[in-house]
């Protein structure tokens, strides 16, 4: 199951960047996950809880943001949405020289900081 290392991988990151930024904790970490990458997000979801244990991201909430895989056709510039399975003939000339533009995407977009004590609570976006 892959998802656990993508989990441990984000949550390691994640947790070294808090510690960088002085944060007590983490309350949400914002990933974007690309139709294409091969994640099952309920197992992301249960991996993603496991990892964070024992560190500053235990307890956050993660939420993932699904982006549709799209090609495009090289030689006559159709854009389509590729589906699930890939379907990466072009639909209009049934040419193979495919460029995919979205799909395989898998990046922390944003975490949020928790609260303070003081009330204050940083953002780190991007």
């Amino acid at each position: 199951m892959h998802e656990m290392s993508i989990a441990t991988a984000v949550v390691e990151q994640v947790d070294a960047a808090a510690r960088e930024h002085g944060a007590d904790g983490v309350a949400k970490v914002r990933l974007q996950v690309g139709e294409l990458a091969g994640v099952v997000p309920s197992a992301l979801d249960f991996c993603f809880e496991l990892a964070c244990a024992g560190t500053l991201v235990e307890g956050a909430v993660l939420e993932t943001e699904a982006v549709p895989a799209r090609a495009k056709c090289s030689p006559c510039g159709v854009e389509w949405a590729v589906g699930m399975p890939p379907d990466l003939g072009c639909p209009h000339c049934a040419g193979g020289d495919v460029e995919l533009l979205a799909g395989r995407e898998l990046q922390i977009l944003g975490v949020e900081w928790a609260e303070d004590p003081t009330g204050v609570r940083a953002d780190r976006k991007g």
